[in-house]
């Protein structure tokens, strides 16, 4: 790489200048600071389109010459930054100007239906407040925390809501108590695991086995850091919704937006503009909607296993091999298909072997030869299971409604430890209020009442590269026990189904193993490394002396 910056740049007044809002101003990488975003990206934008270096363009045409101070550096190009947005929008439409500026936003108390209309978009990053680690036992202001759709204000249904979902918040927190009681009776304390390490994986254990008796109108917290492009596209999604809980929240999230990257977001309360393409994604769901009534009403649905193998490439394997060899070799594409449909399945092997190499862990990728073949799956998995799948960006992922049409699971420690009855009860009650509403006409915010271990429908389309990320990593140990068994029949469909061996052996860090304490090893794990970190922050601090130095 080239590393002479240029030599005399800048003077000392300019270098003072510019100063902070560079990491360095004599060399040929560096970042930006203490700059808004909407500056940033305005100023990439010129960048395209100017033969000055980004610092002298910078001083030139985006520092303001107010003195420069806090404020200063808050505002500073501002001005200039919005008018040139609005010229490249309106002028140029040149739409990819929107991502060269993000924002980090988080989005609390929403329920577990907005969630999955926030985790839509694939160029966006989530982290999402877990069931797993947090229970849901808190009353804020006496209230359980779960969402009430404005849509039942005013309804005779309300009341009835509040009942049902009440009783199954009172219900999965009277058992968190009992659950690690079986739990404990079942795996005693290891003499070599620390207090902290058993506790943690025991509430971990008792917490994924009730989390099927929440409603998917539990709230929830979310960060999301995304571009101004994404946002765009992610709130006229939601503007389009039938939900006012989903509409509510893209306006909040409007709102706070505009404070950071208000340039990025002109678009979209423009009704020529915004309102025009949310009001297509309203008016295409809804002519679906009732053509799909129309075509297929009184079909019921066959009987399908948990995972179904819908689609893939019989070819896909040779398609890959083929791929891994192009970079290598200076052959056409199709004339290397030719050469490895030809050739033995041994030779197919040993080019797959040295493509992926010697992974030492699961992060250890191999390269875009995998992405040749894809498979679509098919998923009746309980909803607690397709939230963690869904949160996947990287393939091509659409869900159906929740319902109680599909059943529910039971994982075998509720029978175990004799909530059985009131597991049935909870999932019994939130099904008959599902079908009130839908016959009171509130469909809409029917699923809001159904519990998460019913099952709800969805397909997953990824390619074998994607396929090695999800599986691998869901199905790690400390995995939840549904989502790892979702996976791992994805990895043996891939292997028996398609035929596909090679690739399947390629995902070496899938694991197959069955777990009774899924979260242990990895509370092992990070009990080792805090300790360890422990150790050496002691070995640093400055020893006593053994003595008195004489007076």
């Amino acid at each position: 790489m080239h590393t002479d910056a240029p030599q005399g740049e800048f003077t000392p007044d300019e270098a003072r200048a510019i100063a902070p809002y560079f990491t360095n101003l004599d060399r040929p990488v560096f970042a930006l600071v203490n700059l808004p975003e909407t500056v940033k990206g305005a100023l990439f934008a010129r960048y395209s389109r100017s033969a000055k270096s980004l610092r002298r363009l910078f001083l030139d045409e985006f520092l303001d010459k107010a003195p420069i101070g806090d404020q200063a550096v808050e505002q500073v190009g501002v001005d200039r930054a919005q008018k040139l947005y609005s010229r490249v929008f309106s002028e140029y439409g040149d739409d990819s100007v929107a991502q060269l500026g993000g924002a980090h936003i988080a989005c609390e108390g929403a329920s577990n239906v907005l969630t999955k209309v926030l985790e839509w978009g694939r160029l966006m990053a989530y982290l999402e407040q877990s069931t797993r680690y947090v229970p849901y036992t808190d009353r804020p202001s006496g209230r359980w925390k779960y969402f009430v759709p404005p849509e039942l204000d005013g309804t005779a249904l309300r009341p009835r809501y509040l009942e049902t979902l009440d009783a199954a918040f009172e219900t999965y927190a009277w058992w968190i108590e009992p659950m690690q009681a079986h739990f404990r009776r079942r795996h005693p304390k290891s003499p070599t695991d620390a207090d902290g390490v058993y506790k943690a994986a025991i509430r971990a254990k008792a917490l994924d086995t009730l989390r099927g008796l929440l409603p998917s109108a539990t709230r929830s917290n979310v960060g999301i850091y995304g571009t101004g492009q994404a946002y765009e596209a992610l709130l006229l999604r939601m503007r389009a919704s039938p939900l006012a809980e989903v509409r509510a929240c893209a306006g909040a999230m409007l709102e706070e937006l505009r404070k950071v990257i208000p340039a990025f977001l002109t678009r979209v309360d423009q009704a020529d503009r915004g309102g025009r393409w949310s009001e297509y994604l309203a008016s295409t769901r809804r002519q679906i909607g009732e053509v799909a009534a129309a075509l297929l009403a009184n079909v019921e649905p066959e009987a399908r296993p948990e995972v179904t193998l819908s689609e893939f490439d019989p070819e896909g394997e040779t398609k890959v091999v083929a791929s891994a060899l192009y970079s290598s070799s200076d052959l056409p594409d199709n004339q290397l298909l030719a050469i490895v449909r030809r050739m033995t399945t041994d030779d197919r092997v040993r080019v797959l072997r040295a493509y992926v190499g010697d992974r030492g862990n699961r992060r250890h990728k191999p390269g875009r030869a995998f992405e040749r073949t894809r498979y679509r799956f098919d998923v009746l998995g309980d909803y607690g299971a397709f939230r963690d799948l869904q949160r996947h960006r990287l393939l091509t992922l659409e869900w159906q409604a929740l319902t109680p049409r599909h059943g529910y699971v039971e994982p075998e420690a509720i029978a175990d430890a004799g909530a059985a009855d009131d597991w049935q009860r909870v999932m019994d009650a939130g099904a008959v209020l599902h079908d009130a509403l839908c016959a009171a006409g509130l469909g809409t915010v029917a699923p809001y009442s159904v519990a998460m271990a019913y099952r709800v429908r969805f397909y997953m389309d990824m390619s074998a590269r994607e396929a090695m990320h999800v599986l691998e990593l869901r199905t790690a140990p400390q995995g939840h026990p549904s989502y790892r068994r979702v996976c791992q029949a994805m990895h043996r469909l891939i292997a028996e189904q398609a035929g596909h061996r090679a690739i399947a052996a390629a995902m070496s860090f899938v694991d197959h193993s069955e777990v009774e304490l899924e979260r242990l090893k990895a509370e092992r794990a990070t009990e080792a490394r805090r300790k360890s970190m422990i150790g050496e922050l002691t070995a640093r601090l400055p020893r006593k002396p053994t003595s008195r130095h004489p007076r």
